[in-house]
């Protein structure tokens, strides 16, 4: 099966490591030259050019959420053009976690390469500046359902005293694997009441509360900077992390489903389900990383997933 006849899986933010798309580059002219427009696009905008940046770090800028969500972009982008020998075929469908929606997008044709990297670099500056102004963070949870998840945060607001607090899920990945979001002290007092209901809980290192209301600046400059790009009617289904189901082809729906993104929950377990019951059966995942497939696997044994972190990547689970 051709990777035109899987649904395209594209990766968030999270899944950068320092060395992605070294092999990418060096191995594809094709993928190559997705890097070196991206570091033509984006001219003086880091303190080195974006390729150096996903190759040798240090890693400490490239996890920067405005340095990392361009990243994660392009990397994955290349290595769709790298598959494809420069070509761009359409997907069966397309679908991302978070950021890896606008590379869904631009791969269904919803918009340009270049308007797609200008409107992640924005979304990620504004993410940062929206984070650096609160106190925000979020924690990973392991055994919560999702049913429950809204009632566990409604309780640890309560039992602070803290009726007007923010905590809210914001990623629902898999069964059993949610994440939740919101003030830094909630986060903490979640981390505490997971402990007596045997929950585990990880903070994640993050620069702040991502897709709750601490992104409510940050969204309100987004719909800015969507309002002047390009937005057209997608050629394949891409599949929405607000709705959990496919993206409608008008496009002011499309930006509006990217604004409203940033402030509420990504339902992937409920997209990975639905894709699933609509009959996909094969995935072919982007670079950078394998979380993506992980996820899957989680809601549902049977899917198939080829991983493309590196070229000649051949196995599927």
């Amino acid at each position: 099966m051709s990777t035109s006849e899987q649904v395209v899986l594209c990766p968030g933010q999270g899944a950068q490591s320092v060395g992605m798309g070294r092999v990418w580059m060096q191995s594809s002219h094709a993928a190559k030259a997705i890097f070196d427009r991206a570091d033509a696009l984006l001219a003086n905008r880091f303190d080195a050019p974006l390729s150096s940046l996903c190759v040798d770090g240090p890693a400490d800028v490239l996890d920067r959420t405005d340095v990392s969500q361009p990243a994660i972009y392009v990397c994955s982008v290349a290595c769709w053009h790298g598959l494809n020998d420069g070509d761009s075929p359409t997907p069966a469908a397309t679908a991302g976690l978070s950021l890896g929606e606008y590379t869904a997008l631009h791969l269904a044709g919803a918009f340009s390469f270049e308007d797609g990297l200008e409107l992640v670099a924005q979304r990620g500056r504004l993410m940062q500046q929206a984070a650096e102004s609160s106190e925000g963070g979020m924690v990973a949870v392991m055994g919560l359902d999702q049913d429950d998840a809204q009632a566990f945060c409604d309780e640890v607001l309560v039992g602070m005293g803290t009726a007007d607090g923010v905590l809210v899920p914001a990623n629902l990945n898999a069964p059993g694997q949610i994440v939740l979001s919101g003030d830094a002290a909630a986060c903490a007092a979640a981390a505490d009441a997971c402990a007596e209901q045997s929950l585990r809980a990880t903070p994640l290192s993050v620069a702040g509360a991502f897709h709750s209301a601490h992104m409510g600046p940050a969204a309100e400059g987004l719909a800015e900077v969507l309002a002047d790009v390009e937005v057209r009617s997608p050629v394949c289904d891409v599949w929405s992390n607000v709705t959990a189901d496919r993206h409608e082809a008008d496009p002011e729906t499309i930006r509006q489903a990217l604004v409203d993104q940033l402030t509420n929950p990504v339902r992937w377990a409920d997209q990975a389900a639905a894709m699933i019951s609509a009959g996909h059966v094969e995935f072919t995942e982007l670079a950078p990383g394998r979380v993506l497939r992980g996820l899957l696997r989680r809601v549902d044994r049977t899917a198939k997933v080829h991983n493309h972190d590196e070229p000649d990547t051949t196995h599927v689970s």
